[in-house]
């Protein structure tokens, strides 16, 4: 399902026009970044979260080359669902 996908049908159900869902949307998202980037967690109850997630230091290869390297430490936005969330897709199949 694609953004564009979404905003019509919570258009549809709401019976609010698309511009309007789209802003909606659209604020959401960015609220999302912005709380992560900030380093706050986003919970959103019978739903999940969003989390970042912490990568240690790690050493790769490069096989090619036969080189290594270090990848430095950082963060990564993850999404934990909520167990309703996880009942309810499994219950689908």
């Amino acid at each position: 399902m694609t953004k564009a996908e979404i905003i019509s049908r919570i258009s549809e159900q709401t019976g609010i026009d698309k511009q309007t869902a789209l802003a909606v949307v659209e604020s959401f998202m960015t609220e999302v970044k912005k709380s992560l980037s900030d380093n706050e967690p986003v919970f959103l109850r019978g739903f999940g979260s969003f989390i970042l997630k912490h990568r240690a230091d790690k050493t790769a290869r490069n096989i090619s080359a036969n080189t290594t390297l270090i990848v430095p430490a950082h963060d990564i936005p993850a999404f934990k669902p909520a167990k309703e969330f996880v009942s309810a897709v499994s219950k689908l199949k």
